[in-house]
């Protein structure tokens, strides 16, 4: 009998994070390039002639920035659990928000109706409450958790580019009447580099401070309610004090896996339960109740 040869099997296809990943490694490391070269040539020519104020200011920015940028990578976006596939989506759940009904929607991926403003990414495959939007950037979803982590890189980011950008001008100013050499072209692509990326940071954070100060998000575009108004709108201090420095609260990760505990002879099923809700009382994104997405397989104690 002829031989047959075996065939070989397809390549394995990278997993779809993998690109994601070094992309944000990618911007990483890019910070720490164009900061070491910043620091070693233009900023030590400064710093060894007496002028110390540029080391001192840009150094903290530095180490702020990368200390955002990193943590901003890890952050908890602020996802919600997985439910069960005993719920089904023909159940309605309605909240109240400033006089305005919500219908929870339902989510096919994870098998619960999801909060309001809380939507699915399809990259990352989660519900994030109060999601804003997928950076790229740092391969990472924004959202109720980290939306200040990520304020707070964009302005770091911005000074840390603009304080290069004049010490970079201030040094070639200095340097006017010597030849070329390798500091000034250093100085000169820091420059370029840092006011490449100012340019369109800046834009970012001004669009983001709108978007707070009128309690928007970007994933909802342009889109109005259908009265005219926003009921998550509190006005333009309390915006951010809400976005900025309210208390998050505990996970609702740990919450929702507390629950799932093993049922005790003194546990009875939620839908026993009957949870009050005013229709003309005023809820907020945070106040929302976990038993309002909380899945029929979830118990609750009658001892508390």
């Amino acid at each position: 009998m002829p031989l047959l040869r075996e065939p070989h099997p397809p390549p394995l296809a990278p997993p779809p994070w993998i690109l994601p990943s070094l992309f944000a490694a990618f911007n990483v490391v890019l910070l720490l390039i164009f900061s070491a070269l910043f620091f070693a040539f233009p900023c030590r020519w400064l710093a060894q002639n007496g002028e110390w104020v540029f080391p001192i200011v840009t150094g903290p920015l530095f180490v702020f920035t990368f200390f955002s940028l990193v943590s901003l990578n890890f952050s908890d976006p602020g996802i919600l659990h997985q439910g069960s596939n005993e719920q089904g989506p023909m159940t309605v759940h309605v909240v109240w928000v400033n006089h305005r009904a919500f219908r929870l929607q339902w989510c096919q991926k994870c098998c619960f109706h999801r909060p309001p403003r809380t939507y699915h990414c399809p990259l990352c495959n989660i519900c994030v409450e109060d999601f804003d939007h997928h950076c790229k950037w740092v391969n990472n979803c924004i959202g109720h958790r980290n939306f200040r982590l990520f304020m707070l890189l964009v302005l770091s980011l911005c000074l840390h580019s603009g304080a290069m950008l004049v010490t970079c001008l201030i040094f070639l100013l200095r340097k006017t009447q010597q030849p070329l050499y390798i500091d000034k072209v250093v100085a000169i692509v820091v420059a370029v580099a840092a006011a490449g990326f100012l340019v369109p940071l800046s834009l970012l954070l001004l669009i983001q401070a709108l978007s707070v100060s009128a309690a928007e998000r970007s994933c909802e575009g342009k889109c109005r309610y259908l009265q005219g108004y926003n009921p998550f709108d509190h006005g333009c201090a309390s915006n951010w004090y809400l976005t900025i420095c309210a208390p998050l609260g505990p996970k609702y990760m740990a919450k929702a896996v507390w629950l799932q505990r093993v049922v005790e002879p003194d546990w009875v099923p939620t839908q026993k339960l009957h949870f009050p809700m005013c229709p003309s009382g005023s809820v907020t994104q945070s106040s929302l109740g976990l038993g309002l997405v909380t899945s029929p397989n979830l118990w609750l104690s009658t001892n508390q």
